[in-house]
């Protein structure tokens, strides 16, 4: 049988806290769930790379690892994404790999997060796991950012809203930084509503610049915006990466991939 190894493919972020919360966390427990599969990381985002080189810390981009592989004697790859939509860096992803698909004699390669219609109803469970004190209250909203693409993957963030409306929870509301839903589309639709306090919570996998900066700082972020509408803010700097029922959908949809005929 050849040597199989899965590799683990994130975004990145050169913030360590959160990649110790999430990407690490992921990648650990993969291994412990396949001990006899060495599990190697890489790295989409050259600017992150960037970054933590320049903190003397220096990763895989998706060439390196798979050139790696080869040289350690993996013949059977399975590839897991850690992106939360199949947009624009999946694809990308998979372009990447069709170039290598004669290095391997079987490359397989696990969904993202949110890609089938069954995903929508576990990621909303998944947040309701650790949100559920916050949806309980009439008087409060539940806004998720989102990160965004101009690509047609988009409409993952708006569908994802509606499930979360449909298993009634009206008062999640999720928008994007980059993409639509946009911020100001929440808040036309939460000023219809009698909402004294807005919970700010990244649907990101990881919380770095974005869910630091973009939606929790205090200078032209989404809790500066509706503080200055008014509301009460609470921010939680807290990727889905820490969710362990997110974490769940990312192994199953590993298993999938492992188990294909």
């Amino acid at each position: 049988m050849d040597k199989r190894g899965i590799l683990m493919v994130s975004f990145g972020t050169s913030h360590l806290d959160t990649m110790a919360k999430t990407i690490e966390v992921l990648e650990k427990e993969v291994a412990e769930q396949y001990p006899e599969n060495p599990v190697y990381r890489a790295f989409t985002s050259q600017m992150v790379l960037t970054k933590l080189k320049e903190q003397g810390l220096e990763f895989d981009n998706m060439e390196q690892a798979l050139l790696r592989m080869k040289e350690d004697g993996i013949r059977e790859l399975v590839v897991q994404p850690t992106h939360i939509i199949a947009g624009i860096e999946y694809e990308k992803m998979l372009e990447q790999l069709k170039m290598y698909r004669l290095e391997f004699s079987e490359i397989r390669v696990g969904r993202p997060l949110m890609d089938q219609a069954g995903d929508y109803k576990e990621a909303v469970e998944a947040v309701l796991a650790e949100e559920r004190d916050t949806i309980g209250s009439k008087d409060t909203a539940l806004l998720l950012m989102g990160h965004g693409t101009s690509h047609r993957a988009t409409a993952v963030y708006p569908t994802l809203e509606y499930t979360f409306h449909l298993m009634g929870y009206s008062n999640v509301y999720v928008g994007t930084v980059e993409g639509y839903p946009e911020l100001e589309d929440l808040e036309k639709r939460i000023r219809e509503k009698p909402y004294k306090k807005v919970c700010l919570r990244p649907f990101l996998l990881v919380a770095g610049d974005h869910a630091k900066n973009d939606m929790a700082g205090e200078k032209e972020s989404w809790k500066n915006y509706f503080e200055e509408k008014g509301y009460e803010v609470e921010t939680k700097i807290r990727g889905l990466g820490e969710c362990e029922g997110i974490r769940r959908m990312f192994y199953q949809h590993l298993k999938e991939a492992t188990e294909l005929e």
